[in-house]
């Protein structure tokens, strides 16, 4: 039975009545551009073929319930007549209730709805499971309620309620690659004015996830620091963000910054960068240019923004030896451990999952996930 299939299946036995219209929106990984969102940079991320699945009814009522297949078959019930609070358990709630907050805010008139919720976009991984939900509902209550918001505006509600009621103080780019991702391609998208322009992915590469599966701790006092840190030398630059400085104007005024603040800088404006060269790359069908770059990005990660782990280092170290110019591998996401990001020539895919499955464990004592992923079309209707 497929996903779908079995999304209905507990829907209809949950609310005893069949789902009137189901709806999808996909995770992400981001090929180059880390860290840059929110410094009103350039990143180039991919939707993929993991998603959040959303069924969904009208039921007559004020009430929203909602069922999540993946928690145990847990539900939820979220009263319209009541104003919507964040709360303390459990944590995948408040994504649905965020969302629902938001589109109270836009005067949208909400009324009762049954809702079930499954998906495979691996949690805990960077890979965005927690856009995809948000873009997923969001996409949902914009269609059964006529609110004719398009996936741009869904995505900025989505980051909205993650920011404002999650309290997770993320960039735009997770929720707008879900909304507007498309198949076969990556998105160059502008942080600033939230244009995106579609690049071709050559179709002999494939795109490898792969989850070092290290715990990640510390990673929003880390991530609120790196953002503290930029945004002290924009100010010091007297412009709104980093994207605003090149290199040349960074470098020619090192001696005025702390030299960690001058590092976290450098990572930044290197990245936008990169990830303009890279998307140009690509169309060109470049790869031994993305390559490097891939590489140059992880270094900057590595070494002026402090954000990987020994076991990142390790896959990606080991992966590059076997690729060569062939391919690209960095660490994705905002770091501490979760993913690594790999464009591997389909030749070489099995060489390099081999490779992760015979001494991964053995050097790091960790079992990695892989995950063979295609770009996917963004977050819309699906029946």
């Amino acid at each position: 039975m497929s996903q779908i299939d079995q999304l209905k299946a507990a829907f209809a036995a949950t609310f005893n009545t069949e789902a009137l219209a189901t709806y999808q929106a996909p995770g992400r990984v981001n090929l180059i551009g880390e860290h840059t969102d929110y410094n009103d940079g350039f990143v180039l991320p991919t939707a993929i073929n993991y998603q959040t699945v959303v069924a969904c009814t009208l039921n007559g009522t004020n009430r929203i319930e909602v069922l999540a297949c993946d928690f145990d078959n847990e539900t939820h019930v979220i009263d319209l007549n009541v104003p919507i609070t964040r709360q303390s358990s459990p944590e995948w709630v408040n994504y649905v209730r965020g969302v629902i907050v938001e589109f109270q805010r836009l005067g949208v008139q909400l009324s009762g709805l049954s809702m079930a919720i499954t998906g495979n976009v691996p949690q805990g991984a960077g890979l965005s499971s927690s856009a995809a939900l948000e873009v997923a509902v969001g996409t949902a209550l914009n269609d059964l309620f006529n609110a004719q918001l398009s996936p741009t505006d869904i995505a900025l509600l989505s980051q909205r309620a993650e920011n404002d009621f999650v309290g997770c103080n993320c960039g735009i780019m997770d929720q707008l690659i879900s909304a507007t991702g498309v198949a076969d391609g990556a998105q160059l998208i502008d942080c600033r004015d939230l244009s995106t322009q579609t690049v071709d992915i050559p179709t002999d590469l494939q795109i490898l996830v792969i989850n070092s599966n290290v715990k990640r701790g510390l990673v929003d006092s880390a991530y609120n620091q790196r953002r503290e840190q930029c945004e002290a030398v924009a100010k010091h630059f007297n412009v709104k963000a980093l994207r605003d400085i090149s290199s040349a104007e960074l470098n020619a005024r090192v001696d005025e910054l702390d030299g960690e603040l001058f590092q976290r800088a450098r990572h930044v404006v290197t990245e936008n960068e990169r990830t303009l060269i890279a998307a140009e790359a690509l169309n060109n069908g470049d790869i031994a240019m993305v390559s490097r770059l891939m590489q140059a990005s992880h270094a900057s990660m590595r070494d002026d923004f402090n954000i990987t782990v020994a076991p990142i280092d390790w896959l990606v170290d080991n992966i590059h030896e076997q690729l060569g110019l062939k391919g690209g591998v960095r660490m994705t996401g905002g770091g501490f451990g979760g993913c690594v990001v790999a464009l591997v020539p389909q030749g070489l895919v099995a060489a390099v999952i081999q490779l992760v499955e015979q001494h991964y464990e053995a050097a790091t004592g960790l079992v990695a996930d892989i995950y063979l992923c295609n770009s996917s079309q963004g977050a819309g209707r699906i029946d």
